[in-house]
């Protein structure tokens, strides 16, 4: 190991690590939600305070599952949460089944505003908040998606600073028609604008295929100021992988946990998208290489250490 690299590892092992609450269900086999998000954001020098909004036996593409909604227990937990003055440098929150639990997350994102953030590492007067709008796949909603639901997630987009939806979920969001593929950028643009308009700064599109590619699309707006005050502006890119095999549960869980973790340590976001899917491509390539069957997800665990 190199002098650098001793003296970077230092620096890491030296710090407080930041903290973000993490909400979004619990699946015990099947390799998503919570149960690859701890790990990685984990891995990448962040505690983790996890936040269940329903449990799983296993995800729901296996034949039979076993599910317990977590919507009775929330404001007792936040509850205990807000007495002891907690507070986080990140919020991450992906799968939220019901309106219920859209307006409790609401008040929890608004009372850490309120509190600031609660770690030395964060420089921040609140905390970043990262929202994954699981509402649907394939150009379909989930089931639990009813047409206030949708609504309220709009609203609760307000308080998000990056958001990863996918192309469907895009889609829900801002009433445009779906498809998976020819997407131009002039539409992509206009999809990124109306939701940039609900409140996020950042966004990633994900979830499309064009060429042997999986496409995600970064927009990122920007305040400039001049002399009449401040007007809007946006930076658009692509990130482009070739596809490494099948589509596999728990690889959008993956790519926002990369996110999430990156938003909080301060890391450059195309940079992050571009670090997000590369490791979802390596742990789709090795589980298709390793004929690990599809409904198990990806493994994950064996590449950990690219994320360090």
């Amino acid at each position: 190991m190199t002098e650098q690299s001793l003296s970077d590892k230092s620096r890491t092992t030296c710090r407080i690590p930041p903290k973000i609450a993490m909400i979004n269900d619990i699946a015990g086999y099947g390799r998503c939600s919570t149960t690859v998000s701890l790990p990685i954001i984990s891995s990448m020098g962040i505690q983790v305070c996890p936040v269940p909004t329903s449990l799983f036996s296993n995800h729901t593409g296996f034949p039979v599952h076993f599910m317990h909604d977590c919507t009775a227990i929330l404001p007792d937990y936040l509850e205990k949460w807000r007495e002891l003055g907690l507070s986080f440098d990140g919020i991450y929150c992906g799968f939220l089944g019901s309106v219920a639990q859209i307006d409790i997350v609401r008040d929890f994102l608004a009372s850490q505003r309120r509190n600031g953030a609660g770690s030395a590492c964060s420089t921040a007067m609140s905390p970043v908040v990262i929202l994954d709008p699981v509402m649907g796949d394939h150009g379909k909603a989930y089931r639990t998606v009813t047409s206030r639901h949708c609504s309220e997630m709009k609203e609760l987009l307000s308080m998000a600073d990056i958001i990863t939806p996918n192309i469907t979920e895009a889609c829900l969001l801002t009433g445009a028609g779906y498809r998976e593929t020819g997407w131009s950028t002039e539409e992509l643009t206009s999809l990124t604008e109306q939701l940039h308009a609900m409140g996020p700064v950042k966004i990633v599109i994900t979830g499309m295929q064009e060429e042997g590619e999986f496409v995600n699309f970064i927009s990122i707006k920007q305040e400039e100021g001049n002399s009449n005050g401040y007007c809007h502006g946006y930076c658009h890119g692509y990130c482009r992988m070739h596809i490494a095999g099948e589509s596999r549960p728990g690889t959008g869980d993956i790519f926002a946990s990369v996110i999430a973790a990156d938003a909080v340590n301060g890391v450059d976001f195309f940079q992050s998208v571009e670090k997000a899917a590369g490791f979802v491509r390596t742990c789709t390539q090795a589980s298709a290489t390793l004929h690990i069957p599809r409904e198990q997800g990806v493994c994950f665990e064996n590449f950990l250490y690219l994320l360090t």
